[in-house]
């Protein structure tokens, strides 16, 4: 699993740098600790030089350059079948927590 370091934050737009030897063009999806919660970034473009930018799936609020970031090494994924039939779900497939809307 790579680790980069956040360079630049602009609104929700986040570049993060990881190492050279990273296989950066493989990185979908990363997470960053801001304080005591965690943020999902989903990466929209290859900069070059290790950079991606992301766009951040939460509040940027607290971001700042030299976070670490972890490469989560797989997309955004949101879960079906019965369990969430009838559910609503935000961005990251996670479900509300009102009961099932279908009956």
């Amino acid at each position: 699993m790579a680790t980069g370091k956040i360079v630049q934050v602009i609104g929700a737009v986040v570049d993060v740098e990881f190492p050279q030897d990273a296989r950066t063009a493989r990185v979908r999806c990363s997470e960053v600790q801001n304080g005591n919660e965690s943020l999902v970034l989903e990466v929209q473009q290859q900069l070059g030089g290790g950079i991606v930018r992301a766009i951040a799936m939460g509040s940027s609020d607290g971001l700042r350059r030299g976070l670490e970031v972890k490469d989560l090494e797989h997309p955004i994924e949101v879960p079906v079948g019965k369990a969430t039939l009838g559910r609503i779900m935000n961005v990251l497939g996670q479900p509300d927590r009102y009961e099932r809307r279908h009956r």
